[in-house]
């Protein structure tokens, strides 16, 4: 028998269609309005997004001195894809009028990038009310933006009540250290940036102020987790409360970001216990252990960090390698190939490697389907990392980690630096702004994609190849 968690997140949406043609329209700029499909008309928004965003940001106004126009569009591609990567210092650089506009591109992009994202997911088959399955339908059949917002009102609703809670835990601290204007300002600005996993910080140093200091440390890790897990994932916890009820779906997103992150944690208290420049400088178990959690949890999905990041060893260095290609969940503010491809990827190898042709975990059996978009994701990723790292390593004459480090942040939307970001060249903060966009729409565009093929019925005769 299957239970309710599973029928209401796992059965497919069998009758669904994507692709079929509008209906006649009266006039020509409402049929093409209607012929524009979602993926672009979410990129359309974006580039907008940026080119206000880069307007606004050159502004006298919005800078203590003035900013070339392409550190400008740098810092906007940045903040609309939720990644932190700059160019220029945010705290020291920009005011208060540049900071807020800093803090509302990053509020549009990772809202709307949400919207859309759990748009995908319901018309791909994950159900959570009847209401949310018509609007999805209705939406991705007309490109309607009036039954978008009707379905980004409650993701808006979750987002905004998230950070509401995240200002008032921050400014707890804040507040008695800077005084009410500032500590109000440093926990509106934190507590936004931290839930859409932007990693934007008032210090050069990002929080490192505050590798000792536990209220901050876990407020912030609390935010940028939550963002991580995103909108599906957190409303069925809260709805469902038992495990038991949970569907197969989310179990394995907990079950995969707890592992991922304790694993990590472990890592790097070990790796980098007795380094003098990053966790041998702290005093106290208690201390090393914070740094590393923090430093653990944000590769995957946020660009905040304790530690000097270009302090780090090797082994710790290619650790955030990985979990930066990994990244979030699916649906949620973060980017990556999703930890839910990377669960599906080591299930697969273990099955093949026990001699078992089918996929089975929590009593279900993994589709074929499914296994080819976990693929094709993460071949679209390798290919994208691979070619910005050579054409980075053409262009730029620098490290061959700081590079692949740089590129691999921008595609995961992470935000971690080396500190060769400002150093890279117009050219190359080109190819990172595009990995930046890619890495944000590149999965949620084929995952749009896969929802409108057209199925054939034609099979040939089946062959062999060697591998491995």
């Amino acid at each position: 028998m299957v239970g309710r968690a599973e029928k209401t997140c796992q059965e497919p949406m069998t009758d669904m269609r994507i692709d079929k043609a509008p209906p006649p329209q009266k006039g020509r700029w409402k049929n093409r309005r209607r012929s524009i499909k979602p993926p672009h008309l979410l990129l359309q928004a974006f580039i907008v997004l940026i080119g206000i965003g880069s307007c606004l940001l050159k502004l006298p106004i919005a800078t203590v001195t003035p900013i070339s126009w392409m550190e400008a569009a740098f810092t906007a591609t940045s903040a609309v894809t939720v990644t932190g990567l700059v160019v220029v210092d945010t705290g020291n650089q920009f005011t208060t009028f540049g900071q807020l506009i800093i803090l509302c591109l990053i509020q549009l992009g990772g809202l709307g990038l949400m919207t859309f994202a759990v748009l995908t997911a319901l018309a791909l088959g994950f159900k959570l009310r009847l209401k949310h399955q018509l609007v999805a339908q209705e939406a991705f059949n007309e490109v309607s933006l009036k039954t978008a917002r009707r379905a980004g009102q409650s993701i808006a609703f979750f987002a905004l009540t998230t950070e509401a809670i995240g200002i008032l835990l921050l400014a707890t601290f804040m507040v008695p250290e800077l005084g009410w204007q500032e500590g109000l300002y440093q926990a509106l600005f934190y507590a936004i940036s931290a839930f859409n996993n932007a990693g934007f910080a008032l210090s050069p140093d990002s929080l490192s102020a505050y590798v000792s200091h536990p209220g901050i440390s876990l407020s912030v890790t609390a935010l940028f987790i939550t963002g991580g897990l995103g909108y599906i994932v957190t409303m069925e916890v809260l709805e469902k409360r038992r495990w038991s009820q949970l569907s197969v779906y989310v179990k394995v997103i907990l079950i995969t970001t707890v592992v991922l992150n304790a694993s990590a944690v472990v890592a790097i208290l070990v790796l980098e216990f007795n380094n003098p420049s990053t966790l041998g400088a702290l005093d106290g178990l208690g201390n090393k252990l914070l740094a590393a959690w923090f430093q653990g949890v944000t590769p995957r999905t946020a660009g905040f960090n304790t530690l000097d990041i270009g302090a780090l060893t090797a082994g710790t260095t290619v650790l955030m390698l990985l979990l930066m290609f990994i990244g979030g969940a699916p649906n949620s503010t973060a980017s990556g190939i999703k930890i839910s491809t990377f669960f599906i990827l080591i299930t697969a190898t273990r099955s093949f490697l026990k001699g078992n042709l089918v996929i089975n975990f929590f009593g279900r059996s993994l589709s074929r389907e499914t296994l080819l978009k976990a693929l094709a994701t993460t071949t679209i990723g390798m290919a994208t990392i691979f070619m910005a790292v050579w054409m980075l390593a053409i262009l730029v004459e620098d490290d061959f980690m700081d590079i692949a480090f740089e590129v691999v942040s921008a595609f995961g939307t992470v935000g971690l630096s080396r500190g060769t970001t400002s150093e890279l060249g117009t050219a190359g903060q080109l190819i990172i702004m595009a990995v930046m966009l890619i890495g944000r729409l590149g999965p949620l565009t084929l995952g749009y994609t896969l929802t409108i093929r057209r199925k054939t019925n034609i099979r040939y005769a089946t062959t062999e190849f060697p591998v491995g």
